[in-house]
């Protein structure tokens, strides 16, 4: 009997932590529910997760009621670490309305149908774990605006539930009301472009040989009052080096890392990420992540 009742609760516990990591992994970004006349409708979604993920594992649901109704499964695409992806059924029309700057994030499904008046966008793996669910209406919408056709609803924070109605607002009129693929314009960690760090490559070998043995992460600022935090993390999401401590960047600089640990080892071959995060003076942060691989010949 204790033997059942111990394999009882290991099995709800893994339920429960496989649940918990689930809701972390891909979330609800942006949402074009009521395009423009012959225009498509779009989903954009976020890997929130230090891990790359396959959209194969997941579907979006159409929600019926309180319940999950029909499934539409996500085809097979390599998600990496916080990117974004945007799902359609029209990637031409996305890319002939909205600026696209990376088309290769524009993925092309099945979807359910997001009435204009207000409906649910749910997200959940194929054993129906609903990971991130995000119930809409136009009243989220800026009050300012006289037609919403054509305006993207953007989450302001992935830091905050979707369920929250003020975390979502009108993408703006400078952004061209939609921003699929890239970070959204209401976005309240929006603080820089990304662009601003530039990476001299997107791989390290730190064997001494005098060719990209050190990664250098160089930036260019109009605000000079921001602070920030790098940190490296291999493919399981470990830290293995911080190379700065809520440092002042100032306007401009270089930070380099050798493909050295904290212990001063250089770290094993594979794939690590580097975790920037910038703070500004009223406390608001943004996260920019990159990939690198470090070899070793």
């Amino acid at each position: 009997m204790r033997r059942q009742l111990s394999t009882a609760l290991l099995l709800i516990f893994t339920a429960l932590a496989q649940n918990a990591n689930a809701q972390n992994t891909l979330l609800i970004s942006e949402l074009l529910y009521q395009p423009r006349s012959g225009e498509a409708e779009y989903v954009e979604l976020y890997n929130n997760s230090s891990m790359t993920i396959n959209l194969s594992d997941y579907h979006v649901v159409r929600w019926i009621g309180d319940s999950l109704g029909a499934h539409y499964p996500l085809p097979e695409y390599t998600l990496k670490s916080h990117e974004y992806v945007v799902l359609t059924k029209d990637a031409a029309s996305v890319t002939a309305n909205y600026e696209v700057k990376h088309p290769s994030l524009l993925v092309e499904c099945n979807l359910p149908a997001y009435p204009n008046g207000g409906g649910s966008v749910v997200v959940a793996t194929a054993d129906s774990v609903v990971v991130d669910r995000f119930d809409y209406n136009p009243t989220m919408h800026s009050r300012l605006l006289r037609n919403k056709a054509g305006v993207a609803l953007e989450r302001r924070s992935f830091e905050r539930q979707a369920s929250e109605a003020s975390n979502w607002f009108s993408a703006s009129s400078a952004s061209g009301y939609g921003t699929p693929g890239y970070a959204n314009s209401q976005s309240t960690e929006y603080i820089v472009e990304e662009t601003a760090f530039d990476f001299s490559s997107t791989l390290i070998s730190p064997n001494g040989d005098g060719y990209q043995d050190r990664l250098e992460i160089s930036y260019q600022l109009e605000n000079g009052d921001l602070a920030a935090r790098i940190d490296i993390y291999n493919a399981r999401g470990v830290a293995v080096r911080r190379l700065m401590n809520n440092g002042l960047l100032g306007t401009h600089g270089t930070i380099e890392w050798d493909g050295t640990d904290e212990n001063g080892k250089t770290v094993m071959p594979g794939q690590y990420i580097v975790s920037i995060t910038v703070y500004d003076l009223s406390g608001t942060r943004q996260s920019i992540r990159r990939t690198v691989a470090c070899l070793q010949q």
